[in-house]
Formats: C-alpha cells, sequence, structure tokens
C-alpha cells in the first residue's frame, strides 16, 4: 500500500500564506485599537467645539450654572440676536475679512513669487536670501512685535486698514513652503517654455503657478485662520471702534462692568469658527496633498 506524500509548497503558496497571515507580510489591516485611539482623540477635541456651540444657545444663567450642563435645558438665540443687533457686528466682520482676504492673498503672491525665485532661478546670493528667510522663520514674533508697532506708528498707520494689512502681507513660513513645492517640479517645463520664447514672468505665470494648487490651498487656509484669529496686533493697531475686528471687538464687548458675558462670547465665537471651518472644509482635499508633496512633516 503506497501513501500520498503532498509536493512541497510552492514560493507562490509561501506568499499566499504569508499575505493571508497577520503579522506575516502582505496586506495588513489596521489593528482596532488603532480606530480606539483615533476616535478618543477626535472626540477629546471635538468636545470644547460641541460644548461651545450647545452653550451659544443657553441663557446667562444657565452657562453659568455649576455644575455645568451640557444639553441646553431653555433654548433661546439671544445670544446671537444680541450679537446682532447691539454689537456692530456688520462693521467687524466686513474689517476682519477684509483684512484677512488681502494679507491671504498678498501671500499667496508674494510667497509664491519669491518661492519660485529661491527654487528655480539662480542669482547672486540667493543662499543668502534663503538663510534670512530661514532666520525670520524663527524668530519668535513677540520679539518683532514691538519695533513694528513703532515703525508703523511712525509711518502714521495707525488706525488704518494699511497698518493692520501691511505688516502681514508676505511672511516667512509662506515662502519656504512655496519654494520647497516649486522644488518638486521638473526643470524641464521651464527649459521647454524657455525654448518657447516665454519670459520668466510668463513662465512663473502660466506655466508654473497653475502646478502649485495643493500648496497655494494649504498656504491660503493657514494664513487665513491666522489673520482672522489675530487678536493682539489689531488691539494695539486699530483704536477706533470702526477699526475693530471681530475677535477684539468681542473681547471687549464682552467684558463689560466688571462682569463677562460668557453666552455672547460664546455665540461670537461661532460665528468667528464657522467662516475657518467653511474654508478648511472646501479646499480640504489639496491642504493634505499640499502637505504631503511640500515635505513638512
Amino acid at each position: 500500500m503506497t501513501t500520498y506524500t503532498p509536493p512541497p509548497p510552492s514560493v507562490s503558496d509561501d506568499a499566499d500564506v504569508l499575505a493571508a497571515e497577520p503579522g506575516r507580510g502582505g496586506d495588513r489591516k489596521p489593528s482596532r485599537w488603532l480606530y480606539v485611539v483615533l476616535a478618543v482623540g477626535v472626540i477629546i477635541m471635538a468636545l470644547p467645539f460641541v460644548w461651545m456651540l450647545l452653550s451659544s444657545v443657553k441663557p446667562e444663567a444657565e452657562v453659568r450654572q455649576i455644575p455645568p450642563t451640557w444639553l441646553p435645558e431653555t433654548f433661546t438665540l439671544e445670544n446671537y440676536r444680541e450679537l446682532f443687533d447691539r454689537l456692530r457686528f456688520p462693521t467687524y466682520f466686513f474689517n476682519s475679512t477684509l483684512v484677512a482676504v488681502v494679507v491671504t492673498l498678498g501671500n499667496l503672491v508674494f510667497g509664491s513669487m519669491l518661492g519660485y525665485a529661491l527654487a528655480k532661478l539662480d542669482f547672486r546670493g540667493k543662499r543668502v536670501v534663503f538663510g534670512l528667510v530661514l532666520g525670520t522663520l524663527m524668530v519668535p514674533g513677540m520679539v518683532t512685535f514691538v519695533p513694528l508697532f513703532v515703525l508703523v506708528s511712525n509711518m502714521g498707520l495707525t488706525n488704518t486698514f494699511p497698518g493692520l494689512i501691511l505688516p502681514y502681507l508676505v511672511g516667512p513660513f509662506g515662502v519656504f513652503l512655496m519654494r520647497q513645492y516649486f522644488l518638486g517640479l521638473p526643470d524641464e517645463l521651464i527649459q521647454a517654455a524657455r525654448v518657447d520664447g516665454a519670459g520668466e514672468l510668463r513662465i512663473f505665470w502660466s506655466v508654473m503657478l497653475p502646478l502649485t494648487g495643493p500648496a497655494l490651498a494649504t498656504l491660503g487656509i493657514l494664513t487665513f485662520l491666522t489673520s482672522w484669529n489675530n487678536f493682539l496686533w489689531p488691539l494695539v493697531v486699530a483704536q477706533t471702534e470702526d477699526m475693530y475686528t471681530l475677535p477684539v471687538a468681542l473681547a471687549l464687548y464682552s467684558v463689560g462692568q466688571n462682569a463677562t458675558q460668557y453666552g455672547l462670547l460664546l455665540a461670537g465665537a461661532v460665528v468667528v469658527v464657522v467662516p475657518v471651518i467653511a474654508l478648511f472644509l472646501a479646499v480640504q482635499r489639496y491642504f493634505v496633498q499640499g502637505i504631503a508633496m511640500t515635505g513638512i512633516k
């Protein structure tokens, strides 16, 4: 009687076994604990925003209640009504929007131009200029805050839109971000455009800049967020009520008569956060691409 001896497993069979067994190669699914950790992180990050939104529709007495409650016992829109009726909301919203949009556009234009020059053009002092950009990026903003205010004051730009906008019209982070992205674009595109007779400005605007959509989206949303939430600079430069931005107006108006109106402050915080969230949701795909392709960790 003969016995059957199975043939030795082939290389393909071993590969199939390795792919099928978790932890031994192949496509491995993430551990369930990873999902648990991510879910806990999302909940921790979202809780303050959820509490802010729910508390903005509570009466002032309920907001101050101890212990605090999550769900409003009495739903009211009085905080939003007071925000839009008593506060000069359209003026403050216009000021914040104008400053944030102009600062964002300035960083997109000038940051991309300087980033392109540092990445693709050869000129004397290129390394020195890039070193100055990196050095400026490492200097804390509070170090230059007072000298910058003195400069703006001596130029007579306090309590004006140029005084709010010009110091932040271009920043070192935008230059560095755009330079990193331009370095990843092939030089053959520039050489082909030069062969066709295009000038440097035409190459920048028509050939290279349209390829930087993800980087521009990343820089745009980060710059808009920073400018929209900026508090200290508008606080010292804007000296009359008609020049206040939203963060300054909410901070000064909600604290009156030695008592903070938390309901009004939370309603204003919701109004301030909504445009930023909407902007991020609109460009989040390009935002992720820009972060991934520029080498920023």
